[in-house]
């Protein structure tokens, strides 16, 4: 299997995305290849200080022009056409020459410059009209599916109804929940509440075959167990999560100074515990998220990921590919046509 890397991707590139590869190294099957890419210089560069410049699972993509965070993702893909997004979504479409094409790909970059990149090139699956990101989030309940978290943040309620789908099947291929419950984000549970996009969403989820529909989730509700997938547009997912990581970063910091403060001891014997939890719900060991929906595999990484973020990212991006996922997408929303449209 052949999977590529924005080495130029993420707040701390590439000091830490080239380690995260090499770290990926060791859990990849022989035969399979990592494709670094990035200015060649810089990537050699940054092997070489790690003895890993002849490394025969590595091959390097040279990409000089790099699209930065700030950047607007479209004028920028549209004018960086030999940046690494660009080359490697355009490796990941279908109509690259067998001995270059890439099975999937990872970075950590320009969200917005990922997702259009892998529109332009890679394009969508049959049937899919607008891809979606989706995100796992650990609760006390168990992980939930959080669908779309800023791919599309205008959606109508055609594409949230997909998106209803794309969660269960990832929440039943990759989670193993076997009849995910599905929900949709909404200001309150009761069936009045909402715009009359959302109530025709509702519905369309209502009616959607293979679907165990919920009704409209609340925030509150979504960390109570209230369902296993969670469908909403992307401007209130990305909040979502962004909220979610701050909060759960800084409860943890304050329990762990109140204790210390008030009982230094007991503070020394709670650390261990308060780490094991930390790391139970660290979205650093998730790696990042699909696009689903794309003809193809790509993960976006946070913006802040560190090399074992990377590590994380290589070997899902593997699984997403083992457990072909798009193909059950696509079988699945070919026996729906009232949500293709």
């Amino acid at each position: 299997m052949r999977i590529g890397v924005d080495v130029m991707g993420g707040d701390h590139a590439p000091d830490e995305i080239v380690p995260g590869c090499l770290q990926a190294l060791d859990k990849l099957p022989q035969g399979d290849t990592l494709v670094l890419a990035g200015p060649q210089a810089v990537v050699h560069e940054h092997l070489a200080g790690l003895d890993a410049a002849d490394h025969p699972m590595l091959e390097v993509l040279d990409t000089p022009e790099v699209i930065g965070m700030e950047e607007s993702p479209v004028e920028a893909v549209r004018s960086k056409r030999r940046s690494s997004i660009v080359e490697l979504a355009q490796l990941a479409s279908q109509k690259t020459e067998e001995d270059r094409r890439i099975d999937g790909w990872v970075s950590a970059g320009n969200t917005g410059a990922c997702v259009t990149a892998a529109s332009m090139y890679m394009r969508r699956l049959p049937g899919v009209l607008r891809p979606g990101i989706v995100v796992t989030i650990p609760t006390f309940s168990g992980t939930i599916v959080l669908v779309d978290v800023g791919a599309n943040i205008e959606p109508k309620p055609h594409h949230l109804a997909q998106y209803g789908v794309m969660g269960a099947i990832y929440a039943k291929g990759v989670l193993d929940i076997e009849n995910p419950r599905v929900a949709l984000m909404n200001v309150g549970g009761e069936e009045q509440k909402g715009t009359a996009d959302m109530k025709q969403a509702r519905d369309l989820l209502r009616n959607t075959p293979a679907i165990d529909f919920q009704g409209y989730i609340e925030g509150r509700a979504v960390f109570d167990g209230g369902a296993d997938v969670v469908v909403t547009d992307g401007v209130v997912g990305n909040v979502m999560l962004k909220l979610a990581e701050g909060l759960s970063s800084n409860i943890t910091k304050a329990l762990v100074h109140e204790v210390v403060s008030t009982d230094p001891d007991l503070g020394a014997r709670i650390k261990p515990v308060v780490e094991q939890l930390y790391a139970k719900y660290d979205w650093h060991e998730y790696g990042g998220a699909p696009l689903m929906g794309a003809n193809g595999y790509c993960l976006i990484s946070h913006g802040s990921s560190k090399a074992r973020t990377i590590r994380n990212a290589i070997l899902r991006v593997r699984s997403f590919v083992e457990a072909d996922l798009n193909a059950r997408l696509v079988e699945r929303l070919q026996a729906q046509e009232e949500i293709t449209a």
